[in-house]
């Protein structure tokens, strides 16, 4: 048992540790510690290798009564992983110790974001001042610091997307008159507010601002978006890299980044003390045409925004890559600030191709049903159980699979299932199998789909949308309150309302080592 003091002292000395809640990501969002990472029970196999890299990192694994830590913890160490312990008491413990804890997900991120605005007090314009502008014509763009498919779902009339990292490269091709305002925005605050400091940062002579409060301020205006528009910048200035790169390196020096070349990458790697994460932070296509071997693709706008999915261990350092450089240097400069040993290594090679593959541990050997027998197995009284998340069965799943939370279904509900006969199915099959190395069982047949929905689809097969069946209710994952064009107006201003609270949280929590260029 580690105690929430001992965890709170090592996040003060900055050693590292992870510290880990394991329950689903909905339970996850309601109450957590400050730098706890989300890795729930559900899809620990499937995630561990990639999140944790170092097998001996200290990691500290916790639920709120419900029973996964001490499961979650048995599976890490199967994994391999040789340094866990349970918080005592459980999430019940931290708060008994006193300890301040944080609603929503990427929660230091977005509490970082609000401390920026409030220490550097970056300008920011409300819906209707821009809405106005906006329609008198005046000389402004409008850039979309979002993903692109979160843009495309929906987007301020005229913006065009510019993910976060890109925007001191890109913004000067959309805007090269330094007296054209620039309006960032994204879905709430976080993103809207990083980009547009930013490029404040960068010393960009236009005028600049954040878009108050997003789309979701502009939502409770009652003011219309747009939707399914695809504007895009990805074609850089020749004749502005090099300034871009100056200006970006120039951040990065103010916070403290440092370059690195193949030589010292090459002993981080080596350093078994020490966990590492190596980032790619271009775009996905970007990535996929060739990227530096043993880098992972996470764009720097959401490697800011998503920090805690992105790296679970804090303390670790962080190595980042971008062929161009200003990407690398922009995002390492908001990395360093938020308390991370952070590098941007140049002079690497792109020899590798591809998207990320998944890093699985070794898949048990369990029974395997082909999707070309799918259909007799459902015939001859087979239930077929799919543990994808909600959402993505939402979306699309097999006709007549049932939804089910994989770690509710290895506990209260294995002896429940209507059938002896069990078929097991998952995204691309990796959680199937493990999932049915778990309820095998004297007189009951599991078997894993082989390859999963993927390989239903491959095989000619079609997904269904909609509920379906659920064993579980539909309580896997948060629903964020800024994204999606469905969402109660009273969740919208309840998420605005904390966001603004995030601040003093911060004073009270104490821990963060946050500081502001």
């Amino acid at each position: 048992m580690t105690s929430a003091a001992d965890v709170r002292f090592a996040l003060l000395a900055r050693h590292e540790i992870a510290l880990l809640d394991v329950r689903e990501e909905a339970a996850f969002a309601h109450a957590h510690p400050l730098f706890a990472a989300n890795l729930p029970l559900s899809r620990l196999e499937v995630e561990a290798l990639d999140r944790l890299p170092r097998r001996n990192v200290p990691i500290v694994v916790y639920d709120d009564g419900e029973g996964y830590a001490a499961r979650a913890r048995r599976v890490l160490k199967a994994l391999g992983y040789g340094n866990t312990s349970l918080l005592h008491g459980g999430l019940q413990g931290w708060r008994d110790a006193g300890f301040e804890l944080f609603r929503d997900v990427n929660s230091y991120s977005k509490a970082f974001g609000e401390l920026v605005e409030a220490r550097r007090h970056t300008p920011s314009l409300p819906a209707p001042e821009v809405r106005a502008r906006i329609e008198r014509g005046d000389d402004l763009v409008v850039l979309d610091a979002r993903r692109f498919e979160e843009y495309c779902t929906m987007s301020i009339p005229g913006g065009i997307s510019v993910p976060g990292a890109e925007l001191a490269l890109r913004a000067p091709v959309v805007a090269p008159n330094p007296e054209t305002t620039i309006i960032v925005n994204c879905a709430g605050r976080t993103r809207s507010l990083i980009g547009a400091q930013s490029l404040i940062n960068a010393g960009l002579p236009n005028p600049v601002f954040a878009l108050r409060n997003g789309t979701i301020g502009w939502t409770l205006e009652d003011f219309a978006l747009d939707h399914g528009k695809i504007r895009q910048v990805t074609d850089g200035d020749p004749a502005g890299l090099e300034t871009a790169r100056q200006r970006a390196r120039a951040v990065a020096y103010r916070a403290g980044v440092k370059h690195i070349g193949l030589d010292e990458l090459e002993r981080f790697i080596a350093d078994r003390t020490r966990t590492l994460y190596r980032f790619d932070v271009r775009q996905p296509q970007d990535f996929a045409a060739g990227h530096p071997r043993g880098f992972r693709n996470y764009p720097g706008g959401q490697l800011v925004q998503e920090t805690d999915m992105a790296a679970p261990v804090r303390g670790a350092r962080i190595v980042l890559h971008d062929d161009l450089g200003p990407r690398a240097d922009m995002t390492a400069a908001w990395l360093a600030q938020m308390g991370w040993e952070v590098y941007v290594a140049t002079g690497l090679a792109n020899t590798a191709r591809g998207a990320d593959p998944l890093n699985l541990p070794e898949l048990p050997e369990v029974e395997m049903l082909s999707p070309a027998g799918l259909a007799a197995a459902q015939a001859a009284g087979a239930i077929l159980i799919d543990l994808a998340t909600s959402p993505v069965y939402v979306r699309g799943h097999i006709d007549n699979a049932v939804f089910a939370i994989r770690a509710r279904l290895a506990a209260a509900d294995s002896d429940s299932l209507q059938s002896d006969d069990v078929v097991l199915t998952s995204t691309g099959g990796a959680l199937a199998r493990f999932a049915a190395a778990e309820l095998v069982r004297p007189g009951r047949r599991v078997r894993a789909l082989d390859g999963g929905n993927n390989a239903f689809v491959a095989a000619g097969g079609t997904l269904v949308a909609g509920t379906g069946t659920r064993l579980h209710p539909f309580d896997d994952v948060y629903r964020r309150p800024y994204e999606g064009t469905d969402n109660p107006r009273a969740a919208m201003q309840a998420y605005l309302d904390w966001e603004y609270g995030l601040v003093a949280q911060l004073e009270r929590d104490a821990t963060h080592g946050f500081f502001v260029i």
